[in-house]
Parts: C-alpha cells; structure tokens; sequence
C-alpha cells in the first residue's frame, strides 16, 4: 500500500523530470497552496509563493518556478506523522528574470486526506531571503 511519504517522494521525483500532470493527480480538487493567514512573502508579492486555491490554480506555481534555474534542489530528509508528511530541503537557484537567486534551506509541508490526496501544502522558509530574491520582481503600475 503507498504511503502519503511514497507520494511525496514520487511529487519531487516527478518535479525533478518536468512531469506536472502527475503532481497535479496527486491534488485535492479543493486544495490549498500556500495558504497562509500572514505570510511577510505573500505581502511582498513573491510569486512563487503567492496562495492558490484548487487543483486548476497550482499549475501558475509551477509556471512561475519553471523560470527559474535550480543548481540544487536535495531532499534531506522526509518526517511524516498523521496525515502530514514534512520534506527538509536544501535549494538553490540561479539569478532570473523572476528572481535574483536564492540558496535556502526549507521545510515543505504536506497535508493529505483521508483518500491520499493533498489538501494544503506549504513552504516553511527564510521568508527575509525570498522577499530578497523577488526584488527583481517588481509589478508595473497600471497607467
């Protein structure tokens, strides 16, 4: 029988090959990405860790992400209890036309049901470093 931590094992392994259709059947149709009720991130607008609610908006996540150039992305250990399964990473990007590259150590954070699918996912990170790598980013006032 597949664990929630053999899901999440097979979601990395699948971002390392490009392959969203197969994180995205691994969602909740109601999940939460990144729902936080105060992030310092999300109020500084970085966007790869903007919220996004249901399965049909998380593949913005991964379009924002896909501009960016990982020079590591390592799973250092995977912890799970209940219905949560926590990834500690160690992750480094590039500088980009979305980011000025980040080297991070994080925790993600990922919440199933009772059927085996995500329902909340979330990043534990230096939010001060990500604010910094987004500066890069900054959005254009309507004129």
């Amino acid at each position: 029988m597949k664990t929630n931590t053999d899901t999440v094992a097979q979601i990395y392994a699948d971002f390392g090959q490009g392959n969203i259709p197969a994180i995205l059947k691994q969602l909740a149709d109601d999940v939460q990405w990144e729902a936080w009720a105060d992030n310092s991130a999300q109020q500084h607008d970085v966007p790869w860790l903007k919220p996004r609610f249901g399965k049909d908006n998380v593949p913005g996540f991964f379009q924002v992400v896909g501009q960016m150039t990982f020079i590591r992305f390592e799973v250092l250990s995977m912890m799970s209890g209940g219905n949560q399964v926590a990834v500690e990473l160690s992750i480094e990007t590039a500088p980009s036309a979305i980011s000025l590259g980040i080297a991070d150590e994080e925790i993600h954070l990922w919440t199933f049901n009772e059927e085996g699918k995500v329902i909340r996912f979330r990043h534990y990170a230096d939010t001060y470093k990500h604010i910094q790598a987004a500066s890069v980013h900054t959005p254009q006032p309507v004129s």
